[in-house]
């Protein structure tokens, strides 16, 4: 897939890694009329892992890509979102997402990360973005009228803007801010199957389950039309909180399931063992625009899983960002360049408030979903305690994606462990 240039040589704007966030924002850009092309440093564009669960935040703005009919033939649209306790498997607290649709206007989904990113690499292709491989770069510069990169084969490329969505290890990120990861200890295992190999297993296939427990935490739900089963599997390492190297192993797996429910019980035993993904994020940080290289995705805001706003807000960030070119080049004279550094600002005063709250409510929402001991049951009998409509904790993220701070939504009010009213255990 290494097509010809374009007539005109240089693209408007190159965007480096080809994963859900740089071919998302390769297209929202090129549906304003520029030319975009993406650097992959792999030998061909795909995804790996399992499902992704992408909120009406995100369908919002696949519907507005017309994307969404597409998304929805290849996903599943859940009835429910259940949270149980994952040692007793006692229903804690539920989403209606039929209702949480009708709030918002767009629906909940959940579809294979493959196939999400197969509709936004068809969408570029039809769009004429130019999809590049075995493309490997080094280094980032900004130049006079824009920014450069290095590749590792000594050639480089320049466009007025770079977008360097290349991941969570990021070269532009350590060349630009120079940070490191941050382990969360956790581990994540994960499988998709057959519906037909667990059916027997006590799962809800209409729903996305989350079990809930010390130290641990299981999800369930179904992708590809029902036809196939989705799980994850998250745990501490005791490995990695010893500091030693080879941590997350299958032994841990099982071990830190052991007395759980039957349900997460018996689907332990089905989870891809030759793989695994150790769980990182870092801290938050104020500036993602470097002159004309922007940051974007995994590379500028990288969170832990449990809100499962990852993927989605590397779509919004492309979103945001194209708008924001559409709406100053609308208020440029023609014959004149469009304010690139303009765009730039308006993205970041945006999108780096939003990110910097779902990384730390991520990070939050991990030590709630892990709690043990007294903790665990005051946690339990809040959440039992809340109403199936109370849309408090999902308004903020959920409703339209902010293009400026002021439309940012309020963030939700926590609710102390201590106001719970717990009852104690039977002696």
């Amino acid at each position: 897939m290494n097509p010809e240039p374009t007539p005109a040589g240089q693209p408007d704007v190159l965007v480096v890694g080809g994963g859900i966030g740089g071919l998302s924002t390769a297209y929202a850009l090129s549906r304003q009329g520029l030319r975009v092309r993406v650097l992959e440093q792999a030998p061909e564009y795909g995804e790996v892992g399992a499902g992704l669960q992408i909120a009406p935040n995100c369908t919002r703005i696949l519907a507005d890509y017309g994307l969404l009919d597409e998304a929805k033939s290849l996903g599943v649209v859940p009835e429910n979102m259940v949270m149980r306790d994952a040692v007793d498997s006692e229903v804690l607290t539920r989403l209606d997402l039929r209702d949480l649709e009708r709030r918002y206007g767009f629906p909940y989904m959940v579809i294979h990360r493959s196939d999400l990113h197969g509709i936004f690499l068809r969408a570029c292709e039809r769009a004429g973005v130019e999809l590049l491989n075995d493309q490997v770069v080094v280094g980032y510069e900004n130049t006079g009228g824009g920014a450069r990169v290095l590749l590792k084969d000594g050639r480089t490329e320049t466009a007025p803007l770079v977008v360097a969505a290349d991941g969570l290890h990021s070269v532009a990120r350590q060349q630009l801010i120079g940070d490191d990861v941050v382990s969360s200890s956790y581990v994540a295992y994960r499988a998709a199957v057959p519906i037909e190999e667990v059916k027997d297993n006590g799962i809800a296939e209409h729903d996305v389950t989350v079990y809930v427990g010390p130290h641990r935490h299981f999800v369930q739900y179904a992708l590809r039309g029902g036809e196939m089963f989705n799980q994850v599997a998250v745990f501490e390492s005791p490995k990695a909180l010893a500091g030693e190297a080879d941590w997350g192993t299958p032994d841990e797996l099982d071990a830190a399931f052991e007395g759980s429910c039957e349900t997460v019980g018996v689907g332990i035993p089905l989870m891809w063992r030759d793989r695994w993904w150790r769980m990182f994020d870092r801290d938050p940080i104020e500036t993602w625009v470097h002159g004309r290289i922007a940051l974007l995705g995994d590379a500028a805001h990288p969170p832990l899983q449990y809100m499962a706003q990852g993927a989605i807000m590397a779509i919004e960030d492309g979103w945001v960002l194209a708008q924001h070119y559409a709406r100053l080049v609308e208020a440029t004279p023609a014959g004149t360049e469009p304010d690139w550094d303009g765009a730039l600002a308006a993205y970041e005063a945006v999108r780096v408030e939003h990110c910097r709250r779902v990384q730390t409510t991520a990070r939050a929402w991990g030590e709630l979903w892990h709690l043990d001991g007294e903790a665990r049951r005051a946690r339990n009998a809040i959440l039992r305690a809340r109403d199936t409509h109370d849309y408090a904790f999902t308004d903020w993220v959920y409703g339209p994606t902010a293009l400026t701070p002021d439309e940012e939504p309020a963030m939700f009010t926590p609710i102390p462990l201590s106001s719970a009213a717990v009852e104690q255990p039977a002696a």
